[in-house]
């Protein structure tokens, strides 16, 4: 009777001899199967082939649902709550912005950072993820920096014009960038200095008004004092 000498090696799974799943139960498996791909592998090495392997399913039943891995991870993403912050009323601008800061560094560093890390730098490679990540991300629902904005608004701190302007989104925008740069974690004092030395003076300087700025080719007005055409030109 032949005997083997080499280690026993286990059969492929046959996917079709597991237990049926259907609708929310096996789209829930597809999604988390995704973002454990997601943390493993990165986007670019993402493939439904793969996912359908990991969920122990049929890539069929990726392809019937998703018609291809944009749509497929940002709805992992849903389902992982990635861009999903909750946030107190602290009664101040500086307290919210530092909680929203403060929980966005505690996403970057947990395993769901990689994921983010990987989806904003495939952005500038892969133009359908970035258009679906605008479209379903921004446009869903408002942001959550504009959320802390209207609270600030609704209490007088700052002017309802900051809510359209392109400060409003320059604390989160930094955080990214650093966060982009040299990855997590993203030190406390970074996040006050954004805070305080940037974000707020921005916001609440009463000279930081939207103004008109003068045609370049227009004549000065001789008529107006040297100190006011200073401030207009600033």
């Amino acid at each position: 009777m032949p005997s083997s000498t080499g280690p026993a090696t286990e059969p492929p799974v046959d996917h079709r001899k597991g237990p049926r799943r259907r609708g929310e139960e096996l789209e829930r498996a597809i999604l988390r199967a995704t973002l454990d791909e997601l943390t493993e592998s990165g986007y670019a090495a993402l493939t439904m082939e793969r996912v359908a392997a990991r969920a122990r399913t049929g890539k069929a039943a990726v392809y019937r649902r998703w018609p291809g891995r944009a749509q497929l991870v940002l709805d992992a993403c849903k389902l992982g709550k990635i861009s999903e912050l909750d946030l107190p009323d602290t009664g101040g601008l500086r307290g919210d912005t530092l909680i929203l800061l403060r929980q966005m560094a505690a996403t970057m560093a947990s395993p769901l950072g990689g994921i983010m890390r990987g989806l904003l730098g495939e952005m500038t490679r892969d133009p359908e993820l970035a258009e679906l990540i605008r479209e379903r991300v921004h446009t869903v629902r408002p942001s959550t920096v504009h959320v802390i904005l209207e609270r600030a608004v609704a209490r007088g701190e700052v002017e309802p014009w900051v809510l359209t302007s392109r400060r409003a989104t320059v604390a989160t925008d930094l955080l990214r960038n650093q966060f982009l740069l040299f990855g997590a974690p993203v030190p406390d004092e970074f996040i006050t200095d954004i805070v305080d030395d940037v974000y707020l003076p921005l916001l609440l300087s009463p000279a930081a008004s939207p103004c008109p700025h003068p045609h370049p080719h227009a004549e000065p007005d001789s008529g107006a004092a040297p100190e006011t055409a200073s401030r207009v030109a600033d």
